[in-house]
């Protein structure tokens, strides 16, 4: 039995989160909270909100056992780019693309 949670959308660099979803992937929740709780990225408190996200879906909705949870999946894809334009000399434009993320987090429990 597993229990999901996704951040669709979320206004980080998908390279930068996957610094930090490394850090966690196949540790136990309480560990992976700790972990989170004191990376220094911005992504570090994203990514916290979705695992307590996984971690209260898995209690509410299957019934799991919290103290028995880990992290099975973690990824981050990429989401939608946001074009937004810098001026430049001679009239013209820049653009610059502002990178998002969709994070996803699998908690199942351990046998």
């Amino acid at each position: 039995m597993e229990s999901k949670a996704i951040a669709k959308t979320v206004r980080v660099a998908p390279r930068k989160a996957r610094l930090v979803i490394d850090l966690i992937r196949g540790l136990d929740v309480k560990e992976a909270q700790a972990v989170l709780k004191y990376t220094p990225r911005a992504a570090s408190p994203i990514i916290l909100k979705v695992l307590n996200s996984a971690v209260a879906n898995a209690d509410h909705n299957y019934n799991m056992n919290t103290n028995n949870l880990y992290v099975k999946e973690a990824y981050v894809n990429e989401g939608v780019r946001m074009k937004r334009m810098m001026p430049r000399a001679k009239g013209q434009g820049d653009i610059i693309q502002k990178k998002t993320s969709h994070i996803t987090v699998v908690v199942a429990e351990r046998v």
